[in-house]
């Protein structure tokens, strides 16, 4: 699949992969200077890029492992969405999940995209859903959370 980015400055960096069997490609961050974030603040960052997703997927901003580990930072709204149909700048809302100030510096490495696929539906609404063994069950109503975990 090929798409196709704009940088929107001289200094953004497109997107690559840590390895060749790596879902995600790094998103990094297209910022003049290093950008301090404060315990519980969120942030938006600017990755400088714009993509034409093709019809059909979408792209899923993800939380890079290490950043979280190390810093405590993660994108605000968890997974963000870039649908197929934007074509402005890609930002990142990250937010310090930590006790401590964090600094995100220029060019770091900040969320990854990952290319998805998706099914258009259309909702039709009725008076009945269709009966089931889980029924309204919802949170923790399928059984201990220690089952089939060994």
């Amino acid at each position: 699949m090929r798409v196709k980015v704009k940088r929107l400055s001289g200094t953004a960096v497109l997107p690559v992969r840590g390895s060749a069997q790596a879902a995600g490609y790094d998103l990094c961050a297209d910022i003049a200077e290093p950008l301090v974030i404060a315990p519980g603040e969120t942030s938006k960052v600017a990755t400088g890029l714009a993509f034409a997703i093709p019809d059909g997927y979408f792209g899923g901003i993800f939380a890079r492992s290490g950043l979280s580990t190390k810093k405590g930072l993660r994108p605000a709204n968890c997974t963000g969405v870039v649908d197929s149909d934007y074509r402005g700048p890609v930002i990142v809302a990250l937010h310090n999940d930590s006790d401590k100030a964090r600094t995100v510096e220029p060019g770091e490495r900040i969320a990854q995209l990952i290319l998805l696929p998706y099914l258009a539906a259309e909702f039709e609404e009725t008076e009945e859903l269709d009966v089931t063994g889980r029924g309204e069950g919802g949170f923790g109503s399928t059984g201990s959370s220690r089952l089939n975990c060994y």
